[in-house]
C-alpha cells in the first residue's frame, strides 16, 4: 500500500471534498501546516527559509521544542476519548454548573454546542444529578450544581459523550 500524498492528507486532515470534517485530526493538521512552513516551529528548525513566507501571520502561539506537536497529539487524543469515556468530569471540580461542563466539552471539542439540546443530551445520558446546591457566581440568576454519577461507568460500557455542533 502506497502512503498517501500530500494532497490525500489534506483532504483527510482539513475535511476538503467528501471527507468530512473530523475534530480528532489536530495532529495531521499541526504536520500539514509545519511541512508547508506555516507555523512558526518550521521557521525556526529551518524547514523554511524566512524569505519563503515573509509575511507568514503567527498561527497560534509558538512552542519550545516539539511541544506544540504534543499538544496537538493531546487534543486529538482527548476529543477522541470524549466520546466513549467520561474524560471530561476528570477536568471539572467536584461540584459544577451545566454551563461549566458545556464550556468545558466545547474548549476540548473545539466546537460550539446549542444550550439546550447539550444539556437535554447530559440529563438524558445520566452522566449527572443534581447536589442540591447553587452557585451565586454566575453574574445572574444562581445556577444549580451537578456532579458526575461514577455508578454510569458500570452501567453502560461507553459512557461518553457524543456532541454536535451549534448550527448557526
Amino acid at each position: 500500500m502506497r502512503p498517501l500524498g500530500r494532497e490525500e492528507r489534506l483532504k483527510i486532515g482539513f475535511g476538503i471534498g467528501d471527507g468530512g470534517w473530523d475534530e480528532e485530526k489536530v495532529l495531521e493538521r499541526y504536520e500539514l501546516l509545519y511541512e508547508a512552513g506555516l507555523v512558526t516551529e518550521a521557521k525556526r528548525d529551518g524547514r523554511i527559509a524566512a524569505s519563503d513566507w515573509p509575511d507568514l501571520p503567527e498561527l497560534g502561539r509558538p512552542m519550545e521544542f516539539d511541544h506544540r506537536r504534543i499538544l496537538a497529539t493531546a487534543i486529538s487524543r482527548l476529543r477522541g476519548k470524549l466520546k466513549y469515556r467520561p474524560v471530561v468530569f476528570e477536568l471539572l471540580p467536584a461540584e459544577f454548573t451545566l454551563f461549566d461542563l458545556q464550556q468545558t466539552v466545547e474548549a476540548i471539542s473545539g466546537t460550539l454546542l446549542h444550550k439546550q439540546n447539550f444539556r437535554r443530551l447530559v440529563e438524558n445520558a445520566g452522566l449527572v444529578e443534581q447536589t442540591g446546591g447553587v452557585s451565586t457566581q454566575t453574574g445572574g440568576r444562581p445556577a444549580r450544581l451537578y456532579r458526575f454519577r461514577r455508578e454510569v461507568v458500570l452501567e453502560r460500557p461507553a459512557p461518553g459523550l457524543r456532541v454536535k455542533a451549534a448550527r448557526g
